[in-house]
């Protein structure tokens, strides 16, 4: 346990409304963690953006279609159902590389969005992860981080939770299919990853879940003050 989570649940108050925490980065970046971590600490409903997204393209592939047929990909953003967020492979890599292709797609995105912001805006609020939630889904975010790592790390984490999930993998592999959707994801038209401008960065290739924690919180606590 870390330090900030001793003194118990956080007292940031956005004032009238929701309160919304943007929590961006590339793949195993360690964004997801933390938005759970912060998402338990401010008593929020927290929301994995890219979920969204691999719902999407599991329902792609489910399908028999081309990730890159964004008419196909609208179509199964705009019927996307609590079920298909269930499902079972979404964190197969199959799935994340369908959805790095679809998500260069405007309809597709156009079709997430309100989805996402809605989401956001309900009280008392929530924490989104993602990779343009502090530059396009909620720019108007309390606190937005942007979370860093050398691929080699993030490929390294990623071998490893596929080894425990059964998934034979390759980091060499991996690697290359990381750098791949980093790509994608940096040099798409709409919406690239990137950090907003007045976001915090973190580079976690040498940090615990916890330092990261603690750094992200200290941040939102000065950005209350």
């Amino acid at each position: 346990m870390s330090e900030s989570e001793k003194s118990g649940t956080g007292a940031l108050n956005p004032g009238a409304g929701a309160l919304i925490i943007a929590v961006d980065g590339p793949a195993a970046s360690g964004k997801g963690t933390l938005a759970r971590h912060l998402a338990d600490h401010f008593g929020l409903r927290h929301l994995d953006t890219g979920g969204l997204y691999r719902a999407v393209g599991a329902c792609v592939l489910r399908d028999g279609d081309d990730p890159t047929d964004a008419g196909a990909s609208e179509a199964a953003a705009c019927n996307l159902t609590e079920s298909d967020l269930k499902a079972p492979n979404l964190r197969d890599e199959e799935v994340g590389q369908a959805a790095s292709i679809l998500s260069v797609h405007p309809p597709v995105r156009a079709a997430l969005l309100a989805y996402q912001r809605d989401f956001a805006n309900t009280t008392p609020g929530a924490v989104l992860d993602g990779r343009d939630i502090g530059t396009v889904v909620c720019p108007e975010a309390a606190a937005k981080i942007y979370l860093a790592a050398s691929p080699e790390v993030r490929a390294a984490r990623r071998a490893k939770e596929l080894r425990l999930r059964g998934v034979e993998s390759i980091e060499s592999r991996v690697l290359q299919e990381m750098k791949d959707r980093d790509a994608r994801d940096s040099g798409r038209a709409v919406a690239p990853l990137k950090a907003a401008e007045d976001a915090l960065t973190i580079d976690t290739t040498g940090l615990s879940p916890d330092e990261v924690f603690d750094l992200a919180l200290s941040f939102i606590a000065a950005r209350a003050d």
